[in-house]
């Protein structure tokens, strides 16, 4: 693995995590790493909902089946977009542009010492449902997942996933 990229290779989902807070200043550093992602056309269709009261923290772990990590966790962000500012008013773009926005916050959250684990919401209607209803948003938000987010109290080896297999130069 090249040591230059090794925050990528330490990008883990961490699902145990320290009873300690996040400061603010650290939230608002990868809520801007996640905005600086790519978005067709410029449209940049996210929004991102910044928990950090263990009330709703666990709210939410219990919407989402797998988000059981949010009980422990001491901040999480629902990621959404708006379907309206979306180029062309298609969902698969406001997909790829949310998951662009979403990996830059795992990322920055790796390179800044934080655990943090995706959990998905789109396109399970009764994960949507339930944060639509949790957070009472506009007819033109869809919720796309949440993040987990703590200083981590686990430390997975750092790892690579490259498979020669799947790579195809030229021709498949």
């Amino acid at each position: 693995m090249n040591q230059k990229l090794d925050f990528i290779f330490r990008r883990r989902s961490i699902r145990k995590y320290e009873d300690k807070k996040i400061p603010a200043e650290l939230l608002t550093d990868l809520l801007e790493a996640a905005m600086a992602a790519p978005s067709a056309v410029a449209r940049d269709p996210w929004h991102f909902i910044v928990l950090q009261s263990r009330e709703n923290l666990d709210r939410l772990a219990d919407i989402l089946p797998h988000g059981k990590m949010l009980r422990q966790a001491t901040a999480a962000f629902v990621v959404c977009g708006d379907i309206n500012r979306t180029h062309d008013r298609q969902e698969s773009y406001m997909l790829q542009d949310l998951s662009a926005a979403v990996e830059n916050v795992l990322l920055a959250a790796a390179a800044s010492g934080l655990g943090a684990c995706w959990l998905g919401v789109h396109p399970r209607q009764e994960r949507m449902a339930g944060i639509i209803k949790m957070f009472q948003l506009p007819d033109n938000i869809v919720p796309m997942c949440a993040i987990a987010l703590g200083w981590p109290a686990e430390k997975p080896e750092a790892r690579t996933r490259y498979r020669s297999e799947c790579v195809h130069r030229e021709r498949w």
